[in-house]
């Protein structure tokens, strides 16, 4: 990809359906992906926690903060590790997703343990429209946590769809979904010229200081609220909508 690719341009590949990916980590070039078959998780109903995580989840073994260390999210995400041994996120993404972080586009969900940061998933958000972007854990179910506080706050925050760009066998216990590009392409259209909240104010704890040794210190972020009103948000669209007289 040419030079001349920043965060207006990256905004207006989203917009169109299509992201940007690297060979490798090392590789300093960018090429756009608009993939046949995408997947996304149901907001509406449909996203699946499993029993064994939604214990986790309740037990509140983790705190999950939202744009508390957002860069040092993208940058774990991008270390290799026995599993993957190669990632996507070069230095120029790196760059240009903390530029949309910047400017509130872009954002991250992150698992503390004490004051080392063990998990978390960052992503980029247009209209009603999240776009998750990559994941990474260093403690058990950390990132699964993460995922599960993330769909808590689109759900309340009135988010219509999330995109997880690929279908893989760990997101399948999810609940996640494939769809055409046609298909997707509708959806999307009618997501991002939608409104949202985010994070959603109902899932808030008190805003938390960004600590002193993290990229981002002196900015802001916020506490999410407790796994088991986070998992309330995500049961209210499961409810079965049965007749009043059946």
């Amino acid at each position: 990809m040419k030079g001349g690719f920043g965060p207006d341009e990256l905004l207006a590949c989203y917009q169109q359906g299509v992201f940007p990916m690297a060979d490798g980590r090392d590789d300093p070039r960018l090429f756009l992906v608009d993939p046949e078959e995408r997947g996304i998780f149901p907001l509406d109903g449909g996203f699946h926690v499993p029993k064994r995580l939604a214990k986790t989840v309740r037990a509140d073994r983790y705190f999950v903060t939202i744009d508390v260390a957002f860069r040092d999210v993208v940058e774990a995400c991008a270390e290799p590790h026995e599993a993957r041994p190669e990632t996507w996120i070069n230095q120029p993404i790196l760059e240009l997703y903390d530029a949309l972080h910047r400017r509130g586009f872009a954002h991250s969900v992150e698992c503390w343990d004490g004051g080392t940061l063990v998990g978390g998933l960052y992503g980029v958000r247009l209209g009603a429209a999240f776009f998750g972007e990559s994941m990474f854990s260093r403690s058990r179910d950390a990132s699964k946590i993460a995922l599960v506080h993330l769909v808590a706050h689109l759900i309340a925050g009135g988010f219509s769809l999330l995109d997880s760009q690929f279908v893989t066998s760990h997101l399948q216990q999810f609940g996640i979904l494939e769809i055409p590009r046609a298909d997707y392409k509708v959806r999307l259209e009618a997501a991002i010229n939608s409104t949202s909240a985010f994070p959603a104010p109902a899932l808030l704890g008190l805003p938390v200081q960004v600590p002193l040794w993290a990229h981002q210190s002196g900015a802001r972020g916020h506490l999410s609220a407790p796994g088991a009103q986070c998992l309330l948000a995500i049961a209210a669209v499961d409810q079965p909508r049965h007749s009043p007289h059946t």
